[in-house]
């Protein structure tokens, strides 16, 4: 071999500049944004990390991931998004706030958002089918199952006369989740007392009242402020003693009685696969917006006998989790 083909000797190893160079070559960079805290969601991190490696692509050998949260100060996701773009990430992955604020920036960096929420009615992409443009994602149901969620709870609780629902008032996706709720316990002739929660303070109050009241049993509704206050609520229904059917299934494994949820778990493996792709050179505006419809029903069985409660085998039977 001809000595021009070698750029130096290490370690007495002659090194080949086509090798020098492809060792030079920097991984592509994945900017991984979200606008609540990043503390409690490392397991979204292992699914995403997961979908990655579904498409060839494992973090600190061939791809890196930048992560950012603007720890629910939505504000903040402005910055947090430009810190991304100019740090050349190839590919921004983002919860649904995080994706509007992606969006926003008017960045051509392909984005792939996970969301509980209508991505065309807010703006995120064109039609599921055809995103077009730079975004695309996965969406998974949260409000549309509020419904069942109250079936459930009347079935793990039947003599609950009244049941005590919290919505966070003022956002399109809670308060539809209200009208269904509503509209499905008159039908089902179920007395329900709605309170709008927007602070901790409001949560106290409502567990009191609802409590007062005589509610044999909760439905925390969905949606970022439920979500986020997630461990307030836990503690809360423990206090009062009151059995509570929750959106999310982390609710459970923190302590929470029941959930009926979809597996925001698979949403972001899926999402991760997504990147995968991109990174391989797919285009945004050709990959459909996938629709993560895996349900998943979480018991608390420690939770039930705290407050003594015994499951129906229908509902045991039924679930695809029970922690013990």
């Amino acid at each position: 071999m001809r000595r021009r083909e070698f750029i130096t000797l290490l370690g007495g190893v002659a090194v080949s500049p086509h090798v020098a160079q492809a060792q030079q070559q920097p991984v592509p960079v994945i900017g991984f944004l979200r606008s609540a805290s990043l503390a409690d969601v490392a397991y979204l991190v292992t699914a995403f990390q997961q979908g990655l490696k579904e498409t060839g692509y494992v973090e600190g050998q061939n791809v890196a991931i930048d992560y950012r949260s603007a720890e629910d100060h939505l504000e903040r996701l402005p910055a947090l998004v430009a810190d991304l773009i100019g740090g050349q990430a190839a590919v921004i992955v983002a919860n649904h706030n995080a994706a509007l604020a992606a969006k926003g920036a008017g960045t051509a960096v392909p984005i792939v958002f996970v969301t509980g929420a209508d991505p065309i009615r807010d703006g995120l992409v064109a039609s599921l089918n055809r995103p077009g443009g730079n975004v695309t994602g996965v969406s998974f149901l949260v409000i549309e199952i509020g419904t069942k969620r109250l079936d459930l709870l009347r079935q793990l609780v039947p003599n609950a006369g009244t049941i005590a629902m919290l919505v966070n008032p003022g956002t399109p996706d809670t308060e539809s989740e209200r009208r269904e709720v509503q509209a499905a316990a008159q039908a089902m002739g179920q007395q329900l007392v709605i309170f709008d929660v927007k602070s901790d303070r409001d949560i106290d109050a409502a567990f009191a009242t609802a409590t007062q009241r005589g509610a044999g049993a909760l439905l925390a509704g969905a949606g970022a402020f439920t979500n986020n206050h997630r461990k307030r609520l836990i503690a809360m229904a423990a206090r009062h003693a009151i059995p509570a059917m929750y959106s999310l299934r982390e609710f459970v494994t923190d302590g929470g009685l029941i959930s009926y949820a979809a597996s925001i778990t698979d949403a972001y493996r899926q999402a991760g696969i997504y990147s995968g792709r991109i990174l391989k050179g797919e285009k945004p505006a050709d990959l459909p917006v996938m629709q993560s419809t895996k349900l998943e029903l979480v018991i608390n069985l420690k939770t039930a006998k705290t407050l003594g409660l015994t499951i129906p085998d229908k509902l045991l039977a039924l679930a695809d989790e029970v922690i013990e």
